[in-house]
């Protein structure tokens, strides 16, 4: 029976790597041109992006969860006439060091309080910014990003605060070494959703990279 068993959970890991494998596949990711890369590090150049957004407080999980929640409504029309939009990944957010500088995913608004985050989702490839449903929630907003190179790191795992400012500090390191010039704003950029496993789990801090050619 104890063979049985491992030999079960087995194929359950199997298939339910399957799944992960397709479902990621075939989630419409924002598309960029690769310029360079040296091992998990890119750097791209971004087109314009068509975002949808809503501020939240909280630490950066708590507003992360809370952004999500409402984005979600508004993607799946729960709360809205229409048609529901196509679920993309990944779900961004941004967190402002110094001073803000265009930002494209979530970030704690500049204030008194220090943890309002905007969360963002990017939206289908296929929608103009005229054609998108028109959200019931005065606080989504809709918006375009402009072109723009961005430096990223991939990395594994739960995403931890922990596990973000270390892979921070690796990307910033690395681009200190080129020679780029790095935004203060850093991108947490998660592609999965909690159940999936965390060796299985694809995330990213990314920045801007100044004085570069952008995306367009």
């Amino acid at each position: 029976m104890t063979i049985v068993s491992v030999v079960g959970l087995a194929l359950l890991a199997v298939v339910g790597m399957g799944a992960w494998v397709y479902v990621v596949n075939n989630v419409e990711h924002p598309a960029y041109r690769l310029v360079r890369q040296d091992g998990a590090i890119e750097i791209r150049d971004y087109p314009t992006l068509i975002q949808a957004e809503v501020t939240r407080t909280g630490d950066r999980k708590t507003a992360v969860t809370a952004g999500f929640r409402s984005l979600a409504a508004y993607i799946f029309a729960r709360e809205r006439a229409g048609d529901s939009i196509a679920m993309t990944a990944p779900v961004t957010q941004e967190r402002p060091k110094i001073a803000m500088t265009a930002p494209v995913a979530q970030s704690p608004e500049q204030g008194a309080d220090g943890n309002r985050w905007v969360v963002q989702f990017i939206m289908p490839s296929e929608y103009t910014l005229e054609a998108l449903p028109r959200p019931a929630s005065p606080d989504i907003r809709l918006r375009e990003t402009e072109p723009k190179r961005r430096a990223a790191i991939r990395f594994s795992g739960v995403a931890t605060d922990r596990l973000l400012a270390a892979n921070e500090k690796q990307l910033r390191n690395w681009l200190a070494r080129q020679g780029l010039q790095a935004s203060a704003v850093s991108t947490y950029a998660y592609y999965n959703d909690p159940f999936t496993p965390g060796p299985l789990r694809r995330n990213e801090v990314i920045v801007d990279v100044l004085g570069e050619t952008d995306g367009s």
